[in-house]
């Protein structure tokens, strides 16, 4: 049962496709502080077809009148990847709010841009790393950050599936298309190394520096064979720990995500599903001061639905931002373009010097 507050985020979404569809026209309806006032899209008939569905306050063909529209307070950005950073300035020049899908951009230039953007504005924009509000990493979280004391050292893997698709084609609706709908000039997937770590690695990135901070520097290794794609990448974070990423695209079994993160006073182990499962990953919290572990429930797992509530209540309550800032969307493409160039010579790359694109 879906249940409003009186006070509520006027929201927009910009892209009527698969990720608006499976993520976020939904997630407006069900915010507990949100409602879908807008949506926006160049397909006129896929348009005509999520406003039937969703049944917005209003429907624009045209970003810049929607933007226009004084009781719009904040857009989602759903749009393809060369799309984020424009459209999500253009936004904040017109002073809305925004939540920018993942990743920012494609390059550290990019992304400087736009956190300039977000200061010039003075308005919020929330990066699209929904893994963040899955309730059990967020206890994994927490106690990394308030218990466990020193951390010596995460593994952390993100393996996507070749049986990815199988199993979500089961239990996503079939997704409406457009031949009119706008695509990008080039083909983003032209260059998978660059496609599926700014698919899949900014995911696997900002869960590592969402539980030990910041990365400053890394050596990675790439082993392309049979199709597949395997990035083993050696990262030094800022407060000492240790950390080993493995990002591979795509093992021949079942969807395989997960982290094991070791400190001074216990250890979380954890397994993250598939995230149109809609289920919260499961965390083994171990405290060594009472030799005890346990396992949050996490019973709700609908990220998408609670990232947009972070954002409102930022927006609406004043409260610290819980979700992605800018910085660490920009911090997420330093990282994997650090990682691309590592990959290039061999050799470690710190983080705070890399310029360029993934």
């Amino acid at each position: 049962m879906i249940r409003k507050q009186d006070r509520r985020l006027r929201v927009g979404v910009l892209g009527c496709g698969p990720i608006a569809q499976f993520a976020h026209l939904e997630s407006c309806v069900k915010a507990s502080n949100a409602d879908l006032y807008a949506i926006c899209d160049a397909a006129p008939d896929l348009l005509a077809r999520m406003g039937a569905t969703y049944e917005p306050e209003k429907m624009y063909g045209d970003y810049d009148e929607m933007l226009a529209d004084p009781e719009l307070e904040a857009v989602i950005v759903a749009t393809s990847d060369a799309y984020h950073v424009p459209m999500s300035i253009k936004a904040l020049e017109a002073g809305k709010h925004v939540l920018c899908e993942k990743p920012i951009g494609v390059s550290v230039e990019e992304g400087k841009t736009l956190v300039e953007a977000v200061k010039r504005s003075g308005k919020v924009l929330q990066v699209g790393h929904m893994k963040r509000f899955d309730p059990a990493l967020e206890a994994a979280r927490d106690f990394a950050r308030d218990e466990m004391g020193e951390i010596l050292a995460l593994k952390a893997w993100y393996c996507d599936s070749t049986h990815r698709y199988t199993n979500t084609d089961a239990v996503q609706p079939l997704p409406v298309t457009s031949k009119l709908a706008r695509k990008p000039s080039g083909n983003p997937k032209a260059d998978l190394r660059q496609y599926f770590m700014l698919a899949h690695g900014s995911h696997l990135v900002d869960t590592a520096r969402f539980l030990c901070g910041e990365i400053t520097a890394v050596r990675a290794r790439l082993n392309e064979r049979f199709g597949a794609y395997c990035w083993f990448v050696e990262t030094e974070f800022a407060n000492g720990a240790l950390g080993h990423l493995d990002l591979t695209v795509a093992v021949r079994m079942d969807w395989h995500e997960g982290f094991q993160l070791y400190g001074e006073n216990g250890s979380v182990i954890a397994k993250t599903f598939n995230p149109w499962y809609f289920r919260a990953s499961e965390v083994d919290i171990f405290h060594e001061k009472d030799t005890t572990s346990r396992r949050p429930l996490g019973a709700d797992g609908h990220f998408f639905r609670r990232q947009l509530e972070g954002l409102a209540e930022t927006v609406l309550d004043g409260k610290p931002q819980r979700g992605a800032t800018v910085e660490d969307g920009l911090a997420s493409i330093r990282a994997m373009v650090a990682i691309a160039r590592s990959v290039e010579s061999g050799e470690r790359v710190e983080i705070a010097g890399v310029t360029g694109a993934v």
